[in-house]
């Protein structure tokens, strides 16, 4: 049997006295995408943040078989976890190369003397960038932003990413472009765990889903499944969803 490339079990954490997550569980297996989708102030960043080790924690939490529940975030980062944050936290003053760079203080720091060459990876999953590369992070689009803030944990070589909201405040077209690079980064082996407000999209991309609600999961299955739940239906993808099938009917 393999073993989950995350597994979290009876996980709760909050801020101060405040508990946000009560009891989640969850797994990611290798190579795998899973989403995570609910309402705002269901707990989704949370989620991340406490995975991350921003924000101290208490149950079960296992990268790749190993505890890292007390581990510091610098070393969960140096094992192979990268985080998309929702605001980028780009390095605005800085070109766009120099923030990838940045990106890749683990591959330096594992004394891989290659670990430049993974531009070349990024580029050429992002050209925009390769365009940009010289220009100050500050002055890119939304999309140029978040293009950007993945590359940068690409250049980690990571073996489990999370993004966070990757499509908030994007043009529709733009969301659709995100959406087919996680399409594509699953080629790449890398484990995803996705965090999403777009439904739709998120469950149309992922392997197997977790619907957050007030910080408990509320549902969870296969992301093809849960697509056709119809509480999923109701809630998260709309009245449309419901009534295509009877719409394509002859009348």
């Amino acid at each position: 049997m393999t073993t989950p490339m995350l597994r979290i079990d009876d996980l709760r954490a909050g801020y101060g006295r405040a508990e946000v997550l009560h009891g989640i569980s969850l797994e990611a297996s290798p190579g795998g995408v899973v989403t995570v989708i609910g309402p705002n102030g269901a707990g989704k960043s949370t989620l991340l943040n406490t995975l991350m080790g921003v924000i101290p924690s208490r149950g079960v939490l296992q990268f790749d078989g190993h505890d890292v529940g007390s581990l510091p975030l610098e070393e969960r980062v140096m094992l192979g976890m990268a985080l998309v944050p929702e605001k980028r936290e780009l390095f605005g003053s800085m070109p766009v190369e120099d923030n990838l760079l940045l990106g890749g203080y683990r591959q330096m720091r594992l004394r891989n003397r290659l670990w430049r060459q993974r531009l070349d990876d990024v580029y050429a999953l992002f050209p925009r960038l390769a365009e940009r590369r010289m220009q100050l992070a500050g002055t890119l689009s939304g999309g140029e932003r978040q293009m950007l803030a993945v590359g940068r944990a690409l250049m980690s070589r990571p073996r489990l990413l999370m993004l966070d909201e990757p499509s908030l405040g994007l043009a529709p077209l733009v969301v659709r472009d995100i959406f087919r690079t996680i399409e594509s980064l699953r080629q790449t082996g890398v484990t995803i765990l996705l965090v999403e407000q777009n439904a739709r999209a998120a469950l149309e991309v992922a392997d197997h889903g977790y619907v957050l609600e007030m910080g408990e999961i509320a549902l969870q299955g296969a992301a093809q499944e849960l697509a056709g739940d119809s509480r999923v239906i109701d809630t998260y993808l709309g009245a449309a969803a419901k009534k295509a099938p009877a719409e394509a009917e002859p009348s």
